[in-house]
């Protein structure tokens, strides 16, 4: 007796569904400590760079911002501990560490005196501010002699 093995020629639907970027966890999404990384919104005006990072469920005491010559870096530890106990001697304990880096090397032309930081519903908010000499100047006519 002979056994067949059986070869679908198209792929199937689960296994399309798990091809897809939203399950692409490739190292790009992960810290050094295997937690997932903050997305970064970064914006540039005329004035000023807007740094915004979406933290959800962090507190503004999580955060620590520090300035080292021109590189910016973003980081948090948070550590949760519970325990239940329950009668019939049964206990249950969980906890969780999450933490986080990211660094930014700032160009030459920030005012690092003037950075400012805020946490609203979820988003840490970074704004560097350009020095004067480096912001855009308006345009202007030169009258001839």
């Amino acid at each position: 007796m002979t056994l067949a093995r059986f070869q679908n020629q198209l792929p199937s639907l689960f296994d399309r569904f798990f091809e897809g970027d939203l399950f692409d966890w490739s190292n790009r999404h992960f810290s050094n400590t295997n937690t997932t990384l903050p997305a970064v919104n970064i914006k540039e005006s005329s004035d000023v760079f807007e740094v915004e990072m979406a933290a959800p469920g962090l507190t503004k005491k999580d955060f620590r911002i520090d300035l080292h010559n021109d590189t910016l870096t973003i980081s948090s530890e948070k550590e949760n501990k519970s325990e239940s106990k329950e009668d019939g001697g049964f206990t249950r304990r969980e906890f969780s560490y999450q933490s986080f880096n990211r660094s930014f090397n700032l160009p030459n032309i920030v005012d690092s005196d003037k950075i400012k930081a805020k946490y609203d519903n979820g988003i840490l908010t970074v704004l560097i501010p350009k020095r004067e000499e480096a912001k855009p100047k308006p345009a202007k006519q030169i009258a001839i002699a």
